[in-house]
């Protein structure tokens, strides 16, 4: 492979490896803040029990997912010093509104909402996870845009050898975003809502002594996956409306990508909507469905991922579309073995943080909702260590 096929593999392997992350984040920040708003509401313990179990699972991605992204921002300045170059002026205004609102805004309300348990007003308390998801979906909504515009590059015009900014409300218009943006959400929701049917069918085949608990989580992940998926699929085809003629036809890897991404999302579709929506209320105590929803639990991780690399990989040979080739976009100056050896370490560091990040859920999901550590009362730390003694 040569020097530019391998910084394309590497940005490609890299941005899945990130992607499920983010997906997973999206679908569960609002899933955990519905559950605190029904908490604060009602008063129930098991309201309670529900956040703190599920924003565990929430907060781990999380904190793993940020470090996947560094890698992914670092990665524009090791080999795409050209589109920093020629567009950075467009391109870096969005990326720069994800920073702020990511790194400050959903970091310090996400840290609020960790450590403010029994400490801040509950409705105070409340409005920090509704802060966190409403960033989260800001943080998304930038990103998109700078990806949109890559795809269909408005509000900008050629100054000598670069791109200047000149509509910055079309980027926010840009019809390569319109519709994109709310499939991304949707992926995100029906996502999450299948970590959430996986885990509770894990544990209800399991006869766990959580019936209850685990039954009104699958119920919820029913119900939102749902949701999720027509949002998902409606948006998905609104955007053959608006695709450049042409994307996917010049190249195989991007046809087979979206036809397997819309494939699944059909299929998952079809089973949601149809065979678990009207027996939502038997579901749980139907075992022998369990390890059929153990199984799809993967699938809208795999969609995601096969949807991102056809939107990129449609786009080729172009970075932005008919303005910069990806060979001009590229570094100067790489060697193979430069990328080889960044390829190998960018894609060790990232997968083994994918297998920690599942692991993680996998323990807590087995460990189940007795005692986590998100929300515990202080005074329960101190009489735990005492015990010890």
């Amino acid at each position: 492979m040569d020097v530019l096929d391998l910084a394309r593999l590497q940005f490609g392997l890299t941005g899945s490896l990130h992607f499920l992350f983010v997906v997973l984040t999206l679908g569960l920040a609002p899933l955990v803040a519905i559950m605190h708003t029904r908490w604060v509401i009602s008063g129930r313990p098991q309201h309670e029990r529900m956040t703190r179990f599920w924003g565990q699972i929430y907060v781990t991605n999380y904190a793993l997912g940020i470090v996947t992204g560094l890698v992914m921002e670092f990665q524009f300045g090791l080999s795409w010093s050209g589109l920093s170059h020629y567009a950075g002026d467009v391109f870096g205004a969005p990326l720069a509104m994800e920073t702020l609102v990511a790194f400050f805004l959903e970091s310090t309300f996400l840290g609020l909402w960790i450590f403010g348990w029994h400490r801040l007003p509950k409705w105070a308390h409340l409005a920090c996870i509704w802060v966190v998801t409403l960033t989260a979906y800001a943080s998304a909504f930038f990103i998109m845009v700078a990806n949109s515009f890559l795809q269909n590059p408005v509000g900008s015009v050629v100054r000598g050898d670069h791109l200047e900014l000149t509509d910055f409300g079309a980027l926010l218009t840009n019809k390569a975003l319109l519709f994109a943006f709310p499939h991304v959400i949707g992926a995100g929701l029906f996502t999450g809502a299948f970590v959430m049917i996986g885990a509770s069918a894990y544990q209800l085949l399991r006869r766990t002594a959580e019936q209850e608990f685990f039954t009104s989580s699958l119920r919820t992940g029913v119900v939102v996956a749902v949701l999720g998926l027509l949002v998902t699929v409606g948006f998905g085809y609104a955007q053959f409306a608006v695709v450049q003629p042409g994307k996917f036809e010049g190249d195989t890897g991007a046809a087979l990508g979206l036809g397997f991404m819309i494939l699944i999302g059909d299929l998952l579709m079809l089973v949601v909507l149809f065979l678990m929506l009207p027996v939502i209320y038997w579901l749980p105590r139907w075992r022998w469905t369990h390890p059929l929803l153990l199984m799809m639990t993967p699938l809208p991780f795999l969609a995601a991922v096969l949807g991102w690399m056809a939107r990129e990989i449609g786009r080729q040979p172009w970075m932005i579309w008919e303005r910069l080739s990806v060979a001009d976009a590229m570094s100067p100056g790489l060697t193979p073995g430069m990328i080889t050896m960044s390829l190998i370490g960018f894609t060790a560091v990232l997968g083994l943080l994918a297998v920690v990040d599942y692991l993680l859920i996998a323990r807590a999901v087995r460990r189940g909702p007795a005692a986590p550590a998100l929300g515990a009362h202080p005074d329960a730390d101190t009489r735990a260590h005492a015990l010890t003694y």
